[in-house]
């Protein structure tokens, strides 16, 4: 009787545990940039990687929403959120982000990137294990890469 209800607790707590941890599987972030080398553009690619729900369910909309109150919500989210910010010329071949040690904790994985139009919502990679962004002259493409 008493195995059997220890056994119950702690089968609640591990399910507690494991539904409360971050579900992201991102593992890397590769940005390459298939532009004219010969053209001056840098584009920014904004990597957010985000730990609480509250912020999740606020999470602006649009890229617009997204740099024109970027210092906002970044002093508003805390230590809910962790930001990589990858400044990618055009032409540049390749460049691997650097990734925060909890990003598996995230709870959501975003991306934006400035080379996008302003209504581009943010691109979902947290069931992506490894990301491919690639920025032409159309936007950025964001897909898994093998």
């Amino acid at each position: 009787m008493i195995n059997s209800r220890l056994a119950k607790t702690l089968c609640i707590v591990w399910v507690a545990l494991f539904t409360l941890s971050g579900i992201a599987e991102v593992n890397s972030i590769h940005i390459e940039s298939r532009l004219d080398p010969n053209a001056i553009i840098i584009t920014q690619v904004d990597i957010i990687f985000v730990y609480s729900q509250e912020i999740v369910d606020r999470f602006p909309a649009t890229k617009t929403e997204w740099y024109s109150n970027q210092r906002q919500f970044i002093a508003d989210a805390d230590d809910g959120i962790d930001l990589r910010s990858v400044f990618i010329p055009q032409g540049f071949n390749s460049e691997t982000a650097s990734l925060p040690q909890r990003r598996n904790q995230a709870l959501k994985v975003f991306i934006f990137a400035e080379h996008d139009a302003s209504t581009a919502a943010p691109v979902d990679v947290t069931d992506f294990e490894d990301v491919l962004v690639a920025i032409d002259e159309f936007g950025i493409v964001v897909t898994r890469r093998t």
